[in-house]
């Protein structure tokens, strides 16, 4: 094969062509071409590889393919193919309805907004493959983030990056939990300092962990931990068990769970806000703009948009 020349892709169509309507008028009227520009691509394929393609008896008799236009035929509709396939997969990507798109979330995102999401995707965008990365460190969802490695992120409070477009889901109002046995009766909210002292169960470290915390030192409360670990069930396992009680976030809870009591606090611990993000610089894809729209949509039945919280089932 001539290296000074390589093999074109007009030169695969103008073969593919001329194989399938037998000859170079067919092959010209299919293309829109003129007969000589048939012939000048079938040629100059020819000098790429070094011979013949078709043999071309002349006349009303049919062009017969050659075994080493057989050979190239072969492999160019394979690499045709490919490109069409890669043609019509760019413009799905360009109009963010197709391609491939990976999102970071986190353990309570996960369980409660994650399907929701899924679903409407599913339904809105059926030609977009959704990937998810899970992880507990914001950190480590940011910096995948910026560079490249997922398009998009849910990220909580607290959170301020200049590299980040964040769009607000709504807030997250941190509950009480308490076990269902002994529980008091009344169902108004717990004023905090009523948690001096008891037992408490909460998380090893986690960004919400430390807000909880210096929100009830700031109150004078000093938490009493007998458990922890950062799996949101575990902790709830062990209020339900009557180990202790816990504050976390309301999105974390099961709140359909008979066990525990969930309770308001008094006064009210500052909520995280949830947020989804993208690369503020940068390439940002269609589909992953799209899905932020979605996020925005679907989480609106799990989170507060108002100052005030929502009044969890006790």
């Amino acid at each position: 094969m001539d290296r000074g020349h390589e093999i074109e892709t007009r030169h695969l169509i103008a073969l593919r062509a001329v194989a399938e309507e037998g000859s170079f008028a067919g092959a010209a009227d299919v293309l829109g071409y003129s007969q000589a520009a048939i012939s000048q691509q079938i040629a100059g394929l020819e000098r790429v590889i070094g011979t013949t393609v078709f043999d071309r008896p002349g006349g009303p008799r049919p062009a017969t393919i050659t075994p080493a236009g057989r050979l190239v035929l072969q492999h160019g509709c394979a690499v045709l193919d490919r490109l069409e396939t890669l043609e019509s997969e760019l413009r799905l990507l360009r109009s963010g309805t197709g391609g491939r798109v990976v999102c970071g979330t986190f353990q309570s995102v996960t369980v409660r907004l994650i399907p929701d999401l899924v679903a409407a995707m599913r339904e809105e965008m059926p030609d977009v493959h959704l990937s998810l990365f899970e992880s507990d460190s914001h950190e480590e969802l940011t910096d995948l983030l910026v560079d490249g490695q997922v398009d998009a992120v849910y990220l909580a409070s607290p959170v301020s990056d200049a590299r980040l477009d964040m769009t607000a889901l709504g807030r997250d109002p941190y509950v009480l939990l308490l076990p269902a046995e002994g529980a008091p009766r009344t169902r108004g909210p717990m004023p905090l300092r009523e948690l001096a002292g008891q037992p408490m169960i909460g998380q090893k470290e986690s960004d919400y962990q430390a807000h909880v915390d210096d929100g009830l030192r700031a109150h004078g409360v000093s938490p009493q931990y007998v458990f922890r670990t950062n799996d949101n069930g575990g902790v709830q396992a062990m209020v339900r068990a009557g180990l202790g009680i816990a504050v976390m976030p309301l999105l974390t809870v099961d709140v359909t769970d008979p066990g525990i009591v969930v309770r308001t606090l008094l006064p009210e611990l500052e909520p995280r806000i949830i947020y989804i993000a993208l690369r503020r610089e940068g390439a940002r894809l269609p589909a992953a703009e799209r899905l932020v729209e979605i996020a925005r949509r679907t989480s609106r039945s799990h989170l507060t948009t108002s100052s005030r919280q929502s009044s969890p089932r006790a």
